[in-house]
């Protein structure tokens, strides 16, 4: 009798550790094909204007950072062609786009460049600096309650925050507001946690339809140069 129970013991030990092995194997199954939401927000260049393939920077770095884990990494793709910081303000305002805030595992912000030239009369040759001054406030502003709410909505996602580049590199007063902006910017971004400002500015420091599409967008070579910047400057 004492044989049969130790044998039952046995089996029941057995039973049980291979409900757990198969249990275990499942959940890291489930862990490794994990899908994943990135949130990229912003005007024409999160959008992807001037890119002939369709993507732009955000649905390129969605695809790499799919191939590279084990999970998809599914683009939520929320940028909108002239959009200035009241209006992503607006939008993430939105019932139906707060709702959403808290389900992204990553925050790209591509933003500011429409407040810049707006502020300035629709262009940025000659340069109003009073009209410029009150359009960076107007930014400042705006771009600490985006992140406010964002953080409110979802404290952990890390939020990145792209830098403006200046679409006329030969001039040397754009360059200044620009860099101005950026170092306003990155002041901005430093008060938060898991919030990294990446400079897009030293990637186009010629103006050739190499890598833009018109005036101000790029092309694919453009966006491409955009997506490796952010992989270089974050470990996904």
């Amino acid at each position: 009798m004492k044989k049969i129970i130790g044998i039952s013991a046995a089996v029941v030990i057995v039973i049980a550790a291979v409900i757990w092995y198969i249990n275990s194997n499942q959940q890291n199954d489930i862990a490794m094909t994990k899908e994943e939401d990135l949130f990229a927000l912003g005007d024409s260049l999160t959008y992807g204007v001037g890119d002939e393939s369709g993507n732009g920077y955000a649905e390129n770095l969605g695809e790499l950072l799919t191939e590279n884990k084990e999970g998809k990494v599914t683009v939520q793709n929320f940028g909108i062609p002239g959009q200035q910081t009241d209006g992503l303000l607006e939008q993430i305002n939105r019932p139906d786009i707060q709702s959403q805030l808290s389900d992204a595992e990553y925050f790209v912000i591509f933003i500011g460049t429409n407040d810049l030239i707006k502020h300035n009369g629709n262009d940025l040759q000659p340069l109003y600096k009073e009209r410029i001054q009150k359009g960076k406030e107007d930014y400042v502003n705006n771009l600490t309650e985006i992140f406010e709410i964002i953080r409110e909505e979802n404290p952990d996602a890390p939020i990145l925050f792209l830098g403006l580049y200046n679409p006329y590199p030969d001039s040397a007063e754009i360059e200044e507001v620009v860099t101005e902006w950026n170092d306003t910017s990155q002041e901005i971004v430093g008060d938060y946690e898991k919030i990294k400002f990446i400079s897009t500015n030293d990637l186009f420091q010629e103006k050739s339809t190499e890598y833009f599409s018109d005036e101000l967008h790029p092309n694919k070579k453009g966006y491409d140069l955009i997506t490796q910047k952010i992989l270089e400057e974050y470990d996904f």
